[in-house]
């Protein structure tokens, strides 16, 4: 396809609204996705790139229009005696969130494209020439809860690699959902692209479920959201699955540590953002550093509204003494005993389970029993302690001395990402453009036959 970059067609027509039977309706876009997929797979990449630029321009020429359908979203949410804060934030924009959206799409169409490019060449002793190279996965449907952003993140990448997508979010963000991806299309149509390669679908459960089972027509299914919704899908789907788990993410603060460091870095992984799934779940403090550090690290935690959950071990050294004397009343209103499920929970919330432990060998064992195989994080100066709990533990993102909120796609540097795997096959970790690709092999000879 020849690099072109018309102005922008505002007239992207509207997305289509699910039909009395879900199934049909996701069908019928899911073949207009594998049609518009050639022409997206074939297009050069300063094609995409301008797509991508183009998408960007759009967007943000309709940022009021964007903030209004996301206020809309959210009022009706608000409205729901069952909504939550954290719930409430995922789902917010807010003009820099948006403005940090528009800067990932920047970064997107900016990175180096990953298609057609060689992941190994070997020459064989017959004289085959064999070379492995990057090309897109195909048609991805891409199912996620509440925050809107995703439509933007998800979009983009699959944009830039070349791939087709169906972007099924869920219907509390549907207004936002809807505005965002015709930013998307407006941006193909602008370069000469099927508006059809980037498509929100509407619907409940039933849209769900009719996605995840389009073998033939969909590549992979990546959900994106809560332990519930991904194993509804994974459990559910007869197309491929990529998952991206919970975040039941650990910072162990080993008895070698520097305690300003371990302060901040626990502060930071709870506080700066506590409903994403990188944000810490569980502390748990050497038996050696217990006595000092617990009492000013709580002291932090308190300040920021924190109620902690702590085992018998931690209790001993939350009395109001130290750094907590005078704080009766908060240690009375936000200190608790722990529960056994307490371990085990993703709280997305101001909620932080703590635990007393005699050796970083017990950290890990504890880590690798109740997490989530997502971020998990170890703050010390002594090096054999951090190898061995990198080595040992079993999680996509394992940090030494930094918080794990970096588990991101914009931290690592690849723009934006479309979720983060926690499984061992095909990609783990943040998804960029690498991990929206497969591979394939091409064959050069000069007449060999076997």
């Amino acid at each position: 396809m020849n690099c072109v970059n018309d102005p922008v067609d505002d007239s992207v027509p509207p997305t289509p609204r699910a039909a009395e039977n879900p199934a049909e309706a996701v069908e019928q876009q899911a073949r207009r996705a594998r049609e518009a997929w050639p022409a997206l797979a074939e297009a050069c990449e300063e094609t995409r790139n301008t797509a991508l630029q183009e998408a960007g321009r759009w967007l943000a020429s309709h940022a009021e229009e964007i903030l209004a359908a996301n206020a809309r979203d959210v009022a009706r949410l608000e409205a729901d005696p069952a909504c939550d804060a954290a719930f409430r934030d995922r789902l917010l924009l807010t003009p820099e969130r948006l403005d940090s959206l528009l800067s990932g799409l920047r970064q997107v169409a900016e990175l180096p494209g990953v298609l057609g490019t060689e992941i190994r060449r070997f020459r064989r002793p017959n004289g085959l020439l064999i070379r492995q190279v990057r090309v897109p996965l195909g048609v991805v449907g891409i199912i996620f809860e509440s925050r809107p952003n995703v439509s933007v993140d998800a979009g983009a990448l699959c944009i830039k690699t070349g791939n087709a997508c169906l972007l099924k979010g869920g219907s509390e963000a549907a207004e936002s959902n809807r505005i965002l991806t015709r930013g998307l299309q407006a941006g193909l149509q602008a370069v000469g692209l099927p508006a059809a390669a980037v498509q929100n679908v509407e619907g409940g459960h039933g849209a769900v479920q009719a996605l995840v089972r389009l073998r033939g027509w969909v590549d992979v299914v990546i959900p994106r959201g809560s332990a519930r919704l991904i194993e509804a899908v994974a459990t559910q789907a007869t197309v491929p699955v990529i998952e991206t788990g919970a975040g039941n993410c650990h910072v162990y603060v080993d008895a070698h540590c520097d305690p300003d460091m371990a302060v901040n870095i626990v502060v930071n992984a709870k506080t700066s953002r506590p409903s994403v799934c990188n944000a810490m779940e569980t502390l748990l403090v050497h038996a050696q550093a217990a006595p000092a550090f617990l009492p000013r690290v709580a002291a932090a935690l308190l300040d920021a509204g924190v109620e902690l959950r702590a085992c018998p071990r931690s209790l001993a050294s939350l009395q109001p003494t130290g750094p907590l004397a005078g704080r009766e009343a908060q240690l009375a209103r936000l200190v608790k005993p722990a529960q056994e499920s307490d371990w085990a929970q993703e709280f997305l919330a101001l909620i932080l389970a703590v635990k007393v432990v005699d050796s970083c060998d017990e950290a890990i064992a504890h880590i690798n029993r109740y997490g989530t195989h997502h971020s998990e994080a170890i703050v010390t100066n002594d090096p054999a302690a951090a190898a061995a709990f990198q080595a040992r533990v079993d999680a996509a993102c394992v940090y030494h001395n930094a918080s794990t909120r970096f588990t991101d796609g914009g931290e690592f540097g690849f723009g934006a990402e479309v979720g983060i795997s926690t499984q061992k096959l095909h990609a783990r970790g943040p998804m960029g453009l690498e991990a929206l690709t497969s591979y394939k092999y091409l064959i050069d000879g000069s007449g060999q036959i076997r």
